[in-house]
């Protein structure tokens, strides 16, 4: 039996398809776009059975001639730059893509799961899988909002399971190829390396300098949970991927110093600390983001922990430890 991944080379999906062999699974098909080849690398060393371009897999699917006995599909193609201004092009490859996508699933039952994102919630203050706490503040999480109203519509029909995951702000292994868009913890493990030090944005939106808090989730737990529910194919809906717990951004900048200072054989350090150690800095607040930035995310797990996943989410402290301590150990074999 064959399982799809899009956005196979990309963050989420070359993790899960890493997690599939891990398990004994090669027979997966994966979909992306490598017109820009730095995601290469992600797929470098996973087993997969084949590799369809993004545009040739959705005509195959749209024209029914995609030929093979697939299990489940893991929907985790998209385009995910908040900053996108193209609306047109987020909402034919977010929106129509995916729809194009769940149909076919639906009229082969075939499982579809899928990335959202908890950037359908916008500046709201309630993260709660239901549509009044909804309010994106962008075309890209406008394209995941519509999406998930669409299988809202459709799933007390389904033929199969949909289940969607609105992930929160996830970072780990396989991300460097996202450039900007890349977690904090990337770009302050390499900000400290370079320059000795992190910059964190200045206070905003009634938070003081670092203080704005999100719920970072390891890319490790959101893989889990995409195998538990690819496992349990009678659980559908929509459900929040996150810790539970939100965290500043203070706390991840200490995260990622602390893990490299330890890698060094040098004893941790509190903010507090590294303020004073000057490893620590803050910048002004981009005007550009102003209105269109989420100052506090903290996802409520009540509809994931219903559906039977009870597995513990790591924190930041040790989460983010055990990603630089990965990337250290990679960066020291290249």
């Amino acid at each position: 039996m064959t399982v799809i991944v899009t956005g196979a080379a990309g963050f989420i999906g070359a993790n899960i398809v890493k997690a599939l062999n891990a398990r004994g699974e090669t027979d997966i098909i994966a979909v992306d776009n490598l017109s820009r080849a730095e995601k290469m690398p992600n797929l470098a060393d996973c087993e997969i059975a084949d590799y369809f371009d993004k545009q040739d897999f959705i005509e195959r699917v749209r024209d029914d001639n995609f030929q093979s006995d697939v299990e489940a599909v893991l929907h985790q193609g998209a385009c995910s730059d908040t900053m996108e201004a193209d609306g047109r092009y987020m909402m034919e490859n977010n929106y129509r893509y995916s729809l194009d996508l769940l149909a076919w699933c639906q009229a082969l039952e075939i499982p579809f799961i899928y990335a959202s994102s908890a950037s359908v919630y916008g500046g709201g203050r309630v993260f709660t899988e239901a549509r009044e706490h909804e309010a994106p503040l962008n075309v890209y999480g406008y394209s995941k909002f519509l999406f998930d109203q669409a299988v809202r519509r459709m799933l007390g029909e389904s033929t199969a399971q949909v289940a969607g995951f609105r992930y929160f702000n996830v970072y780990g292994p396989r991300e460097a190829h996202k450039g900007r868009m890349a977690s904090v913890a990337f770009h302050f493990h390499n900000q400290f390396l370079k320059d000795g030090r992190v910059r964190l944005f200045e206070g905003s939106d009634g938070y003081g300098p670092g203080e704005q808090i999100r719920d970072f989730v390891s890319v490790e737990d959101v893989v889990r949970v995409n195998l538990h529910f690819l496992d349990h194919p009678e659980i559908s809906g929509i459900f929040n991927v996150g810790t539970g717990r939100a965290q500043s951004f203070n706390d991840v900048a200490v995260a990622t110093v602390n893990a490299i200072r330890r890698a060094r054989g040098e004893a941790p350090a509190t903010l507090a600390g590294l303020l004073g150690e000057k490893a620590i800095e803050y910048v002004p607040f981009p005007p550009a983001l102003v209105g269109k930035y989420q100052s506090f995310t903290q996802a409520d797990l009540a509809a994931l922990r219903g559906a039977g996943y009870a597995e513990p989410f790591l924190g930041v402290e040790e989460g983010v430890g055990r990603y630089v301590a990965h990337r250290l150990g990679a960066e020291a074999k290249s």
